[in-house]
């Protein structure tokens, strides 16, 4: 809930202060200037959309378009992310790209999240993850320099940071064995937790345990469960594993990233079962977004992608755990 009374004294002024605005605007142009060394277009995709996120996890901001003299309207959603919109531009010819936007995720709120954040997207056609985060390494050196003393990231998988911190292996772990050492290790345990589902028991250990015991300074996590590929390839051999990962730095989740899956069946069927799980789940089904079907099945060039929390960097390089304190108005002031 908002911290601030909208009717208090101070509700006017920004949470950031003059300095820290002129650090964003640093960064903002060193990403900027990145990125046009590299040859990577900036673009600028629409923040309304006929297509909402089916991922359970996430709710969208909806509105109605009226036209003149239309009574009825057109359902629209603010997007999560730019992805949908930027790979249309991917399967249009753009080549490598990047934006700087403002995407709004309903429900989210707290020390590092708003309703309303900005994530800084790109895509690299022809870029394998391992490629893709060796230039998140170099971004991060040169955008933070004299801010944080960035060093280039350590690498690991999903399944050795499993294996290693809880002794689970989270290819072959029942929801039984989690909901054991959760009881063991954990102050608590929600009390709807599945016990025919495992994915949402390994979210609860990677929050609740994982990350609270991360050491290294900046670390990479990639090859995912298949069942939680989202919108990334799975790699088929020795062992099924979707081509995504994860960048921890200090402790705080700044980036996830995708080799990107370009098969427009696949992705049918992928969003099709996350409105089945929301279903299930008590949640409204959302509008898939057939344009980016579309653009897919057009052909989307092999690339790799990857969104990284621009508000949660500017925390990081001013020293900062409030969101509240890196933007000019958070929800508390608006």
């Amino acid at each position: 809930m908002p911290r601030i009374d909208p009717a208090g004294a101070s509700h006017w002024r920004p949470g950031a202060d003059l300095d820290t605005l002129k650090l964003r605007a640093t960064l903002l142009a060193r990403v900027r200037a990145f990125f046009a060394d590299r040859g990577v277009l900036e673009v600028d995709t629409a923040a309304l959309a006929r297509g909402a996120t089916t991922d359970p996890a996430l709710a969208s901001f909806a509105t109605v378009y009226q036209a003149p003299g239309d009574t009825r309207g057109v359902p629209l959603y603010l997007h999560s992310s730019p992805e949908f919109g930027m790979k249309r531009l991917l399967a249009a010819g753009s080549g490598p790209i990047y934006q700087l936007s403002h995407v709004f995720r309903n429900g989210e709120s707290g020390r590092r999240h708003n309703p309303e954040f900005m994530l800084l997207e790109w895509y690299r056609p022809g870029f394998t993850p391992a490629a893709l985060m060796d230039e998140i390494d170099a971004l991060l050196s040169q955008i933070l320099q004299a801010y944080v003393d960035y060093q280039k990231a350590e690498r690991t998988t999903y399944q050795h940071w499993f294996l290693t911190e809880t002794g689970l292996d989270p290819w072959t772990a029942t929801p039984a064995a989690c909901r054991a050492f959760a009881g063991e290790h954990l102050a608590s345990v929600p009390d709807n937790m599945p016990d025919d589902r495992l994915d949402p028991w390994l979210d609860l250990l990677l929050t609740h345990w994982l990350e609270p015991r991360l050491k290294a300074p900046a670390l990479f996590v990639q090859d995912y469960p298949p069942s939680q590929a989202s919108l990334a390839r799975i790699r088929p051999q020795p062992l099924p594993v979707a081509e995504r990962f994860e960048l921890y730095l200090h402790g705080m989740e700044l980036a996830n990233g995708f080799h990107e899956l370009a098969d427009s069946n696949e992705q049918r069927r992928r969003f099709e079962q996350d409105n089945e799980t929301r279903q299930r789940s008590g949640l409204a089904r959302m509008p898939i977004d057939d344009a980016l079907l579309a653009a897919l099945k057009h052909g989307l060039p092999d690339c790799s992608g990857v969104a990284l929390g621009f508000d949660r960097l500017v925390m990081l390089a001013a020293g900062e755990s409030d969101f509240d304190k890196v933007v000019p108005f958070s929800l508390e002031r608006v």
